[in-house]
């Protein structure tokens, strides 16, 4: 699956090419700002009508990437839905997809920003979970070891044209890239995200394979 492993506080994560992190000891894979059911809200706030393919295209995703690790815990880091009302309108094939991949493993929602609150889906609704000595938030805090999610971290690398998604780590913490299909961006330089981390970061783009860059 081109994936590149990864040291975090004595913990070996690997990251996933689509944006997911699977720790291979713990069998977790986590995956961060799915944004299911975007196009839906975009409609419904403001009348503009966008392809709605992309809830169908980030679970497809996912489905692949739980074949590929079978996971016996999903992790779910926050803004799964684009907000809570956009998952009241996920549609029957949609939702029959989601309780299939459910079946047989533990499924955490962890609260988002877009999603504070539980949806009718299956699975164990938590603020933050933790496991295997590390804490998964939605939001970056002063709590580390840590993986969270919220920033959207992309990179360009001098030469190789459009900025892509990334995961953003050092010693302490890793900010988990957009898995959704319909997500936006903040380049790891932007002071809001470069201060989150110590001096030498790095990030692994996203893509066809996962490859390591320095900040």
């Amino acid at each position: 699956m081109n994936t590149l492993d990864f040291p975090l506080a004595g913990a070996t994560l690997t990251a996933l090419p689509s944006g997911g992190l699977y720790h291979a000891s713990a069998r977790g894979l986590c995956v961060s700002d799915l944004h299911l059911c975007k196009s839906e809200r975009i409609a419904r706030r403001t009348g503009l009508m966008v392809p709605p393919y992309e809830t169908r295209d980030t679970l497809d995703r996912l489905a692949t990437d739980i074949a590929a690790t079978d996971p016996a815990v999903v992790i779910c880091l926050g803004d799964s839905f684009d907000d809570i009302a956009a998952s009241e309108t996920l549609d029957d094939a949609c939702r029959e997809t989601l309780m299939a991949l459910q079946a047989g493993r533990d499924w955490i929602w962890i609260e988002g920003n877009h999603d504070p609150g539980p949806v009718d889906l299956g699975g164990t609704h938590l603020a933050e979970y933790r496991a295997g000595g590390l804490t998964y938030r939605h939001i970056a805090s002063a709590e580390t070891p840590e993986i969270s999610g919220h920033y959207h971290p992309k990179i360009a690398l001098p030469g190789a044209g459009a900025a892509r998604a990334c995961f953003a780590f050092d010693d302490a913490r890793c900010i988990l890239p957009a898995y959704g299909t319909y997500t936006g961006g903040l380049r790891v330089t932007d002071p809001a995200l470069r201060r989150l981390f110590g001096p030498r970061p790095h990030a692994i783009l996203t893509g066809r394979r996962a490859i390591l860059a320095p900040f």
